[in-house]
């Protein structure tokens, strides 16, 4: 076998000073964490600081400039709360000509606060709320303010069917009344919900060459093509992310469908009664299921379930958002029973220390993907090469693929 060690060069992280087009930022830059983001900004802003330090033209260009070659970009910021749970914000330092960019994470569940006296957790609306306090600070005084939300806020109450509110289409609305330039989310539920803000800047990014990497970084050796590998959509509201997946690695893709009994209701929809696989053989393959959302988990067993009737090898699971809100119990049995191999999930919101010490679990870091987004925003140069990653993808497949060759020729 190939260790891992043996293709660490592959995905190691260069010192590099990112490339420009201009020099000269819309405004000195400012990243403010909400609560539950401190260690997601922290990294964002390494990268950050660390491009524009080592660039010597920038940093000459700028060395007179105050604001744009710092040690830290990270404003301090609070939202305490009062006793019966009222809170408030508070900008410890000046927004005035700031290009804000403030990163929340509304699904952030182990952050706290006390009310009455006992320890309460942050709910979305609660993480929503404190957002649109800081951005009531600096609204009108910040040169622009941006939102990098990657969970969106109410991104599964995005549609009506019957009498239920739009949750979703009112926060983007509240967001853009505020004054909000831009809203940068990761892989909502339904981009569509953009139409909600028609002249407002929304980027639904997706983590797609980041989840790759990160796979390919711990699974050295894969046989990337048709024979021997599969991308399966857990439902039909995933098919275009996996599709996505199936074309830049080469791969066919089958999909399961939710047989629905619609004659009953629980806990607000239509149980599943059965999931219907349509696709090719997949007997002996390795595969890869995307999806946007792992919440209970439940769904996702049920498939690894029929994948392993059907005879599959190595099953891979991944998510942008791994909640697991129903404890991790359920996977560690399957693992142990060698149903699937990894779940991967990004840190772009809440993982807890059990879910981080889980042998399964593979964290897919985004804080550079990110970082790339804020410097080009705040230099107002076009980002659509960062929401397009195919090539990037398949260069480093190919690079993968002729790393394997030659390891596994050296070992004949």
């Amino acid at each position: 076998m190939i260790s891992n060690n043996d293709n660490y060069n592959l995905f190691e992280e260069e010192n590099e000073i990112k490339e420009r087009t201009s020099l000269l930022p819309l405004g000195a830059l400012g990243i403010v964490p909400m609560a539950g983001c401190e260690e997601l900004s922290e990294k964002i802003n390494f990268y950050i600081s660390n491009w524009r330090t080592n660039d010597k033209e920038y940093n000459l260009y700028h060395k007179d400039t105050t604001g744009h070659v710092q040690d830290s970009y990270i404003m301090k910021t609070s939202c305490p709360r009062f006793n019966n749970g009222e809170g408030k914000a508070i900008v410890e330092s000046s927004v005035r000509g700031k290009d804000l960019f403030i990163i929340s994470d509304v699904g952030n569940y182990g952050c706290k606060f006390e009310m009455y006296g006992e320890e309460t957790r942050m709910s979305p609306d609660d993480h929503f709320q404190d957002l649109k306090r800081i951005i009531s600070v600096a609204t009108g005084k910040a040169r622009r303010v941006n939102v990098i939300m990657p969970m969106l806020y109410g991104s599964r109450q995005d549609k009506r069917i019957a009498r239920e509110s739009l949750d979703c289409a009112l926060a983007l609305k509240e967001l853009e009344n505020l004054g909000v330039t831009n809203i940068i989310t990761f892989d909502a539920h339904d981009p569509k919900v953009q139409n909600s803000i028609p002249l407002g800047s929304f980027e639904n990014v997706y983590p797609t060459y980041q989840v790759i990497k990160a796979l390919l970084r711990v699974q050295p050796n894969l046989e990337i093509n048709k024979d021997n590998m599969m991308v399966i959509s857990p439902d039909v509201g995933g098919m275009s992310r996996n599709i996505y997946y199936a074309n830049v690695l080469g791969l066919n893709v089958g999909m399961f469908y939710k047989r629905r009994d619609l004659t009953k209701m629980k806990n607000g929809r239509n149980p599943i009664v059965a999931h219907e696989f349509v696709g090719d053989d997949i007997k002996g393959k390795d595969v890869i299921i995307t999806d946007d959302i792992l919440d209970s988990g439940d769904s996702i067993l049920e498939v690894i379930d029929e994948l392993k009737k059907r005879k599959v090898n190595k099953i891979f699971i991944a998510v942008s958002f791994g909640l697991f809100t129903k404890g991790l119990d359920k996977f560690n049995e399957y693992y142990e029973k060698g149903m699937f191999t990894n779940i991967l999930s990004t840190n772009l919101t809440y993982r807890s220390p059990e879910l981080l010490a889980a042998p399964w679990y593979v964290e897919v870091d985004a804080s550079k993907y990110i970082a790339y987004l804020i410097d080009a925003l705040n230099h107002d140069e076009s980002i659509s090469s960062l929401l397009n990653p195919t090539k990037k993808i398949h260069d480093l497949i190919d690079k993968y693929k002729n790393d394997l060759a030659r390891r596994t020729a050296d070992l004949v």
